[in-house]
């Protein structure tokens, strides 16, 4: 009888064992197979929102400097439109350098390129967020309307409120320069992420507030609209709407850019795990990629020439095929 309690207690020790080895670490080749799928699939997912970010941000810049050719002008939201792409195309190579260089070739990234990776990417990303903030400020003092004198006299200036916005901004990026030159061997410091969280608040804190205010001055003009008995859907409130969906737009993608940031600092530092830091990069380039096709869609003159280049595309397959 004991000998028989011993051998089942024995058998059952056994499957616990044989259980605990198929789903533990120790069996290189489950394990490594679907650490290889996971890698796969972030990067695939990666860099789909690569093409696809160059694309929509070359498109614009494209279409943008095509009509400045044509017309020999080019309008205020145009120019900063333009910027905003190539601000955001260069964004997007310095973070496939990066995720090059810290995930597939890590032994490669010595302390100088790291040091020049990092600048590279502050700059593209302070240029990035920076004019995408600068053109919430000139949608709201173009389309917002309030009694206000000091309202007033900043709309009458917007394009020099873009320019010292712009040129103020500068502090910002300079001081963050500075305080990853000075960490070089420690660029993921708490101070380099102080400067960051503080010169990315900045924007959001600005775009946010030019959202309330188109919110409203939307809310002024239906209660105009209402007591004079007209339609709410008229041109003006059209316009109210669609820039209030490109400013939330940018304020969403932001928060979700800065979190995925946020956490790939911290899971580098303290939770060493390369499938949180492939998700939390494949989140952070969605808001460069992203946010562009929604400024094409907003814009009458970006969503037709896509429109246009969509049709012409399957005409072209079609006659291929």
């Amino acid at each position: 009888m004991e000998t028989t309690i011993k051998t089942k207690k024995c058998y059952k020790d056994y499957l616990f064992s044989i259980h605990q080895f198929i789903n533990s670490d120790i069996w290189d080749g489950n394990f490594s197979l679907r650490r290889s799928v996971k890698h796969t699939t972030f990067l695939v997912v990666g860099t789909v929102e690569f093409l696809t970010g160059n694309f929509a941000n070359g498109f614009i810049a494209v279409v943008n400097c095509t009509d400045w050719v044509k017309r020999q002008k080019m309008s205020s939201a145009d120019r900063i439109l333009t910027a905003l792409a190539i601000s955001r195309i260069s964004f997007l190579w310095v973070m496939l350098v990066n995720w090059y260089a810290a995930v597939l070739n890590p032994a490669s990234f010595s302390l100088e390129a790291r040091l020049l990776v990092h600048v590279a990417w502050a700059a593209s990303n302070h240029f990035s967020v920076w004019l995408a903030t600068s053109l919430s400020v000139f949608y709201l003092f173009r389309i917002a309307n309030f009694s206000s004198l000091i309202f007033l006299r900043l709309k009458w200036r917007v394009k020099s409120v873009v320019v010292v916005i712009l040129l103020g901004s500068l502090f910002f990026l300079v001081f963050q320069i500075a305080v990853v030159s000075m960490y070089a061997d420690q660029i993921l410091h708490l101070s380099s992420m102080t400067i960051f969280t503080l010169a990315n608040f900045v924007p959001f804190a600005i775009s946010l507030t030019s959202f309330l205010l188109l919110i409203f001055s939307l809310r002024k003009h239906l209660k105009r609209m209402q007591s004079s008995g007209r339609r709410s859907q008229d041109p003006s409130t059209k316009i109210h709407i669609r820039a209030m969906q490109t400013v939330i737009s940018f304020l969403f993608v932001l928060v979700g850019y800065f979190l995925a940031l946020i956490v790939t600092i911290w899971s580098s530092k303290w939770l060493p795990n390369k499938l949180i830091f492939l998700l939390c990069k494949a989140i952070g380039i969605m808001y460069p990629s992203s946010h562009s096709f929604i400024l094409i869609w907003g814009n009458k003159k970006l969503r037709e020439a896509l429109l246009s280049f969509l049709w012409q595309l399957r005409c072209w397959l079609n006659e291929r095929i």
